[in-house]
């Protein structure tokens, strides 16, 4: 113990790691760094979901926006009893459970049957290939019982399962780790301690789709097949990736990243000596009258929940910039969840590179516009209005920026039957009694595509003799030419459009995250300071509520629209295989600029409203000077 000039006693500080606050912020930083991953993961690996398990866009957005449910639900009890828990190990056990329901989406690939990408009916020893024979309806039936196993039905569920896990061990995590920082931290130290958190925050969703394309670079089941067994390439429409290994080794990172957690103390000695010097004097006393505080701030809160409701709701620049933020947010959820879907299909890209050109393009233009925001309202010390007209201006340009992407894409391929109607192809095809469950995507020597070696009547083929993989099928029918089809989609076309496109992508997030700063100042300069606290809590529930919840269900809904041919298992529909390209384009992309528009409009609403409101406060204030008895005779000129 050591003494002071008041003769108190100040506690000897220990020298243990766990209560050293530089060392929360650096296992914070990697637990934040590995939650994050998982939620960027999950939306990276989607669209190879879809695929594996034959869900629609619907489905797969539904899954998507779960994780959402059980952490809206919660985010309240956080907000009101944070204060009276051992923040650490909440934390701690927050990060176990996402731990938990990561494995559990992992472990859903060991209950599943192998991916049988070829989804024909067994007849003969060639039906692996398609080729064109006759199919009797009786091995159908066979196969179809056989496929259907009960581990099969429960994989939807337990997705959904371990995605409701995640939101609600992610509850705790940010809000509980902000606090303790703010709480222990210098008041010198604690800005940049946030902003490193702040900055993991935006970085961690990259690292997520960045580990999404080199694990669905991995075949699915290279687990249960030897390498000669793998049939398919990174290119095969078929194709689907690895996408449970990621689940598994970041459940592995969110362990070993939350045991930390364990061992830090509920209350830490801060950071400044001298704040410890001060908060030395009745600090039982203290302790006590904080509980007590907190006790009727919370019976108060609870009595005055309704008017502090109707009070920000009557605030009509706090709701125009939440509303804008909204529409902004759901621009995001469909960007994240499905943007790697729509460059797969538009371009003819493997999934792999796709979720690639989101981690590492979208995601840190997005990161550097928000700090180049931030810096600008430094720079010039926007006041609100300034504020006001920046998030104006940037989601204007972001709008011209956004429109060109609407007339950058690919038509759709000519698929026989599908896209493009033959009587000849459907007449020199029926003779084979192709399956309508086949899906082998052919591509023509004369340019048309096929969905099956049988579709295209092909009655023969030639495989590598080194890999046994089939080169070409020969002696098709229905294909003109040379009369022979080389195995995969003939593709759209026009993958030189990508380069531009990504572009005008990146070049559209970068704009439009110059508002997330000047918006998040806004609010707080926009509501009285008792209620800031809550403010900001109603603007993340309004977030998950309008946009990250029904977002990505909306973006699904709306790209199902599209599909012009559904897969089809055991006369039931699975996944989509081909989309009228223009309409998948037209209607995912003009959502995304419908909810541009809304954005702008509220920020347009904003500037009306402060001009307003100045003008009114300049008459008020003329008033006000002439009322003065010094201005007595310029008021008896002016009447």
């Amino acid at each position: 113990m050591t003494s002071d000039p008041t003769g108190l006693r100040a506690p000897a500080r220990s020298q243990s790691l766990f209560n050293s606050i530089k060392f929360f912020v650096f296992c914070h930083s990697l637990l934040q760094l590995a939650q994050l991953l998982v939620s960027g993961y999950m939306k990276s690996s989607i669209s190879t979901i879809e695929r594996r398990y034959g869900l629609s866009s619907q489905k797969s957005g539904l899954l998507a926006s779960f994780n959402e449910v059980g952490n809206t639900v919660l985010i309240i009890f956080v907000s009101f009893f944070g204060s009276r828990v051992h923040r650490p190990r909440y934390i701690g056990g927050g990060a176990l459970l996402a731990c938990l329901a990561s494995l559990l989406m992992g472990i859903t690939h060991f209950l599943s049957e192998p991916y049988d990408f070829t989804k024909t009916v067994i007849s003969s020893n060639e039906n692996s290939s398609d080729l064109c024979q006759p199919v009797t309806t009786s091995s159908n039936n066979q196969t179809c019982q056989q496929q259907v196993t009960p581990n099969q039905q429960g994989i939807y569920p337990m997705l959904l399962l371990g995605q409701l896990l995640l939101g609600i061990g992610a509850v705790p995590i940010q809000p509980f780790g902000i606090s303790y920082i703010d709480d222990y931290a210098s008041k010198k130290n604690s800005p940049l301690y946030l902003g490193i958190l702040l900055a993991v925050t935006s970085i961690g969703p990259a690292f997520g789709f960045i580990t999404g394309s080199l694990m669905l670079r991995i075949y699915v089941d290279f687990d249960k097949l030897l390498p000669e067994d793998i049939q398919l390439d990174l290119k095969d429409l078929r194709w689907v990736g690895a996408w449970w290994l990621g689940f598994l080794v970041a459940s592995c990172l969110l362990f070993l990243t939350a045991l930390p957690y364990l061992f830090f103390p509920r209350n830490m000695p801060k950071e400044d000596g001298a704040d410890d010097v001060e908060s030395i004097p009745d600090s039982k006393q203290q302790e006590q009258q904080t509980d007590t505080l907190q006790e009727l701030s919370l019976l108060k809160f609870l009595k005055k929940f309704p008017e502090i409701a109707l009070r920000m709701l009557r605030n009509p620049m706090y709701m125009l910039v939440v509303l804008a933020l909204v529409n902004l947010a759901a621009l995001l959820s469909g960007l994240a969840t499905f943007m790697a879907k729509f460059i797969e299909k538009q371009f003819s890209q493997p999934v792999s590179f796709s979720t690639m050109m989101i981690g590492g393009v979208g995601i840190p233009m997005g990161v550097l516009g928000t700090v180049l925001g931030g810096v600008l309202m430094r720079r010039f010390s926007l006041s609100v209005t300034g504020a006001s007209k920046l998030c104006t201006t940037a989601i204007f340009l972001c709008m011209l920026s956004a429109l060109p992407l609407l007339f950058i894409g690919c038509p759709t391929q000519n698929v026989a039957g599908v896209s493009t109607i033959s009587p000849n192809v459907s007449q020199c095809s029926s003779a084979c009694r192709c399956s309508e469950e086949a899906f082998n995507p052919v591509c023509g020597s004369d340019g048309m595509e096929f969905r099956s070696p049988c579709h295209a009547g092909c009655r023969s083929l030639e495989k590598d003799p080194n890999t046994t993989k089939v080169t070409n099928y020969t002696e098709c029918r229905c294909v003109g030419g040379l009369h022979f089809a080389r195995p995969g989609t003939c593709g759209s076309g026009c993958q030189h459009l990508l380069l531009p496109f990504m572009v005008l992508l990146g070049l559209t997030a970068f704009i439009a995250s110059f508002s997330q700063t000047p918006s998040c100042v806004m609010i707080l300069r926009e509501v009285p300071p008792e209620d800031k606290s809550f403010a900001v809590g109603v603007q993340y529930m309004l977030f998950r509520v309008l946009a990250f919840m029904p977002g990505p269900v909306l973006y699904g809904s709306v790209i199902d629209t599209t599909c012009i041919l559904w897969g089809k298992k055991c006369g039931k529909e699975t996944s989509c295989h081909y989309y009228d390209l223009n309409r998948f384009r037209n209607r995912f992309l003009g959502l995304q600029v419908v909810f541009v528009c809304g954005a702008l409009l509220c920020y347009l609403l904003t500037v009306v409203v402060l001009r307003k409101r100045d003008k009114n406060q300049e008459e008020y204030q003329m008033v006000n000077n002439l009322n003065r008895p010094e201005h007595t005779k310029e008021k008896e000129l002016l009447t």
